[in-house]
């Protein structure tokens, strides 16, 4: 329940880059990972999401977590409806998987992985695929922006919202 929660959390504070950035500069030891999001102003769909969910506690918590954050551009990329199906309430089971794939144990920072290529497990129980070989890509994401920390882990923002698989 926790790794769900965690994901949703994730999900729902999605954002633009630069307004992440900005947002959080010099407050990142201070916030928890859902205050980092929610205080940069542009993760909209994540936070709504987190919260329909009811993960909000669970990213909140101790952790550590790492998050790959999706902006609101990636949940707009979705095709049309996606969206608000995962929020109708009968769903919430759904959303709390998908995101809750968004969420690793533990805090990876991006010097952590590089040149590296590997599966690691989500919260929610499947893997991702992780190469930090040029650049870094989770499964099809690009990650736009790295190392955004907070007080209970970090948050690498993503350019699409992952799908677990199955």
């Amino acid at each position: 329940m926790q790794r769900r929660s965690f994901i949703g959390m994730v999900a729902g504070a999605a954002m633009t880059v630069t307004a992440f950035g900005a947002a959080i500069a010099g407050n990142q030891s201070e916030m928890d990972i859902v205050d980092t999001a929610v205080n940069a102003g542009s993760f909209g769909t994540l936070v709504a999401a987190v919260q329909a969910a009811g993960l909000v506690d669970v990213l909140k918590g101790e952790g550590p977590f790492t998050v790959f954050a999706p902006t609101d551009e990636a949940f707009a990329a979705l095709p049309e409806g996606t969206v608000e199906m995962l929020l109708k309430p009968e769903n919430k089971e759904q959303l709390v998987a998908v995101l809750t794939y968004h969420v690793i144990p533990g805090k990876v920072m991006s010097g952590d992985i590089a040149g590296q290529k590997a599966m690691v497990p989500t919260v929610q129980g499947s893997e991702i695929s992780v190469d930090a070989t040029q650049g870094v890509m989770i499964n099809e994401a690009t990650v736009v922006s790295a190392d955004v920390g907070a007080s209970n882990g970090v948050i690498h923002v993503i350019d699409k919202v992952l799908i677990p698989q199955g």
